[in-house]
């Protein structure tokens, strides 16, 4: 305890020389904020590899900004309530650092998910997916089977020039556990090369097509600097059951971080609506997977991260 107030007074006598803006040392908001900033803090959560679960993201922590927060509420004079600027706190290990693992969803921590959006097939159904994402103002990504892309570069211009993310989901659909590293690095290479150069792509994911893979083919993807991703819940949506069912599903299971798998086909697209509908009342943000496996935090209440 002692430290810390040896810390404390440091720190205010260090302010004004070190932020270039005075503070009276009588100064009762800049008290206020050193009071409650270490109440505030938030520590980071580092990435890691679970047993099960495979690869999981970090997720940043936060700390008050003590300068900024000072500068938007000096001229508090009425006793209202400080209004905190926090700033991120990266983790000390990040999903870079954790070598070769699959990843099933994103931080548990994380109010945020995303929908993995396969296709390979499917393209009737794509434009009533494209406008329901835009009703709600979400955006998803996309995984292009490389054969089908090849064939369907306009279409995926398209759904990328309406602001969705676009990644890789091999070439011809092959079960990559049973390819030879040669045959899987051709699987990938092929629909990466089409994403760089039909579209300009630069990418980070891939998902192996059905979900089939070994060590292998993680490897095999991670020499290429591509991140393997799973999902978390799969709406089977290629049985066809029935939109509600699909509904149900997401207004049941769906929690932090999930990785949402669905294809265009006409169960899925009629139950997108309900999908965005139900996730957002469960109060969890939608974003790409680089969102969701990102360790950006998601602004909760009044929380607000000053920019640098």
């Amino acid at each position: 305890m002692a430290r810390f107030k040896l810390c404390y007074c440091l720190i205010l006598c260090a302010l004004p020389i070190l932020s270039g803006f005075t503070v009276s040392t009588g100064d009762s908001v800049m008290t206020e904020i050193m009071n409650e900033a270490p109440k505030k803090r938030i520590l980071p959560i580092p990435a890691k590899i679970d047993r099960l679960e495979g690869a999981i993201p970090g997720y940043n922590g936060l700390e008050v900004d003590i300068q900024k927060t000072y500068e938007i509420n000096k001229n508090n004079l009425g006793g209202k309530s400080i209004h905190y600027v926090y700033k991120q706190i990266p983790p000390t290990i990040d999903l870079n650092q954790l070598g070769a693992a699959p990843i099933y969803r994103g931080n548990p921590q994380k109010p945020m998910v995303s929908f993995m959006i396969n296709v390979a097939w499917g393209n009737e159904y794509i434009p009533v997916i494209l406008d329901t994402l835009d009703k709600h103002h979400v955006k998803a990504t996309f995984f292009l089977d490389g054969s089908w892309l090849k064939k369907n570069v306009a279409t995926a211009k398209q759904i990328m020039n309406r602001g969705h993310e676009l990644s890789n989901h091999a070439y011809s659909h092959k079960n990559m556990s049973q390819l030879s590293n040669s045959q899987a690095y051709q699987e990938i290479s092929k629909t990466e090369k089409l994403l760089s150069e039909e579209l300009q792509v630069k990418n980070r994911w891939f998902a192996p097509p059905s979900g089939d893979f070994d060590k292998e083919t993680v490897e095999v993807a991670q020499s290429m600097k591509l991140n393997t991703v799973l999902w978390t819940l799969d709406t089977v949506d290629w049985r066809n059951p029935s939109p509600q069912s699909i509904i149900q599903k997401i207004n049941t299971k769906v929690d932090n971080g999930f990785l949402i798998l669905m294809h265009p086909t006409p169960s899925a697209s009629t139950a997108l609506d309900g999908m965005i509908t139900s996730i957002k009342n469960k109060g969890l943000h939608i974003g790409t997977v680089s969102e969701v496996l990102s360790t950006n935090r998601v602004p909760i209440g009044e929380q607000y991260f000053g920019t640098e």
